[in-house]
Parts: structure tokens; C-alpha cells; sequence
């Protein structure tokens, strides 16, 4: 059995996320397999690195799949473009080593979210941009909470999933924040993020950003380990994964 990696970028913007569900056929991972039953006979599974939210956009998103029999990649990756939705793309498809798997060999995975400073520099980007209309943010209150979050912690404040069994501690590795005339973006580097963790952390920020939230509250934040403590959950569409990296 034949196993490949792709490389894929999405425009999320009127998906129901990645993850296959079952109320629904609208899902990133849906489309793929789908085209690829089509081309091969077989139900085949696609892994993705990363299981983006409704609305989340990808330019860097690595999946992996396996087929009974050998396929040239390059024919694999005409025939998903050729019948994939145009807001889908298959960037790559490369045969991959036996063992590998997408999401649990993964070791580093970088988000960016962004934020617009004035809508009428946006027109164009408005599906992958938050138009923040509150007060002006602060950034470098923003950077001083953001360097508290850095690091090997307890993500539960900025975990989405109540019932979360698994273990909710992370390797947050970097958080940059950069301003410009129009815009701020935020990118985020780790070993792996918690459910909606990146928009709760964003939309804590922004808490901070606009003085609502004492930029030193992180540390205690963490600690509470309480949902309810931390600021509100950011709009998808200012998230995109950028890039998945293997040891």
C-alpha cells in the first residue's frame, strides 16, 4: 500500500472546517476524499496536520493518504486539481515514507492571524482579515502579555472543548505581533494547538490591546485553568495556517 503527502491550500471561508462530520459533506477533508474515490475506486482516508475550524483558511495545510496501488504523485495531484472546488488547491503530492502520518509526526505548526485597523484598506482581504472597530490596540501591552504565554503551559483557559479528556498542555514556542499603517498580525508558532486555543488567545489580546485586561493577568490565567476567565473566541476568518514542519 502506497502511502502519499500533499500539500494543500483552502479558502475556508464557506466550509464547515476540515474534519469530516456527519451532518454534513461540506468539509475540506470531505472534498478530498471524495475526488479521490473518484479517481482510485477505493474509499481512502485523508489525515490533515491540522483540523482548522469553520472558516479557517490554510496556505500551508499537509495531509496524508494511502492507496492500494502505486500512482505517480504528480498524475494524483492534476487529476485533485482537475475536479476539486476552485477555492481548494492541491499545491503538491509526494510519495511519503511508510510510517508517516500527518498529524501525529508533525512537530511544529504555524498560525497567523490578522487584524484590520481600517476596512477601507481591505476591500479585497475581507474574507481573511477581523475588521477590529473598538479603540486602537495597544501592541506593546500585547507583546508584554503574549511573552507570558510563551512556553510549555496548561492551555485550559484558551481551550474551547469543556469535555477535553487529553492532556491540555502545549509548547507554545513564539508569538509575534507586528503592526503596520493598516494592520496587525499575530503568528503563532507551537507544537500543536487545543480547539479554538489561537482564536481565544487572539481574542484575549485584543482584550488587553484595548485595556480591558491587565497585560501581567497571564500567568494567573493560566493557572485558573477556567475557560470563563479568559476573553472571547476570535472570529475565524483572520486565522489561516501558514506552515506544518517534520523532525
Amino acid at each position: 500500500m502506497a502511502n502519499y503527502k500533499m500539500l494543500i491550500q483552502y479558502d475556508g471561508t464557506r466550509y464547515n472546517g476540515w474534519q469530516k462530520q456527519g451532518d454534513t459533506k461540506n468539509t475540506i477533508q470531505e472534498k478530498l476524499e471524495t475526488v479521490l474515490f473518484r479517481m482510485s475506486g477505493e474509499t481512502v482516508d485523508v489525515h490533515g496536520a491540522g483540523r482548522t475550524d469553520a472558516g479557517v483558511h490554510a496556505k500551508g495545510q499537509v495531509a496524508q493518504f494511502r492507496l492500494r496501488e502505486d500512482r505517480d504523485p504528480e498524475e494524483i495531484c492534476a487529476y485533485l486539481n482537475e475536479y476539486l472546488p476552485d477555492d481548494i488547491g492541491v499545491l503538491s503530492v509526494t510519495e511519503a515514507a511508510p510510517r508517516f502520518h500527518s498529524r501525529y509526526n508533525a512537530s511544529q505548526k504555524t498560525y497567523r492571524y490578522r487584524i484590520g485597523k481600517n476596512k477601507a484598506f481591505h476591500v479585497f482581504e475581507r474574507k481573511y482579515i477581523h475588521e477590529h472597530r473598538g479603540r486602537a490596540l495597544d501592541t506593546a501591552a500585547m507583546k508584554t502579555a503574549a511573552a507570558l504565554l510563551v512556553g510549555g503551559h496548561d492551555f485550559k483557559s484558551f481551550c474551547g472543548n469543556p469535555h477535553m479528556k487529553k492532556s491540555t498542555v502545549r509548547e507554545l514556542f513564539a508569538i509575534e505581533i507586528r503592526e503596520t499603517a493598516d494592520e496587525i498580525s499575530l503568528t503563532f508558532i507551537g507544537e500543536g494547538f487545543l480547539q479554538y486555543m489561537i482564536r481565544i488567545l487572539v481574542g484575549t489580546l485584543i482584550e488587553v490591546g484595548e485595556g480591558k485586561r491587565d497585560p501581567l493577568s497571564m500567568t494567573a490565567l493560566l493557572e485558573a485553568r477556567d475557560r470563563k476567565l479568559a476573553g472571547p473566541t476570535a472570529p475565524a476568518c483572520g486565522l489561516t495556517l501558514l506552515e506544518v514542519k517534520y523532525n
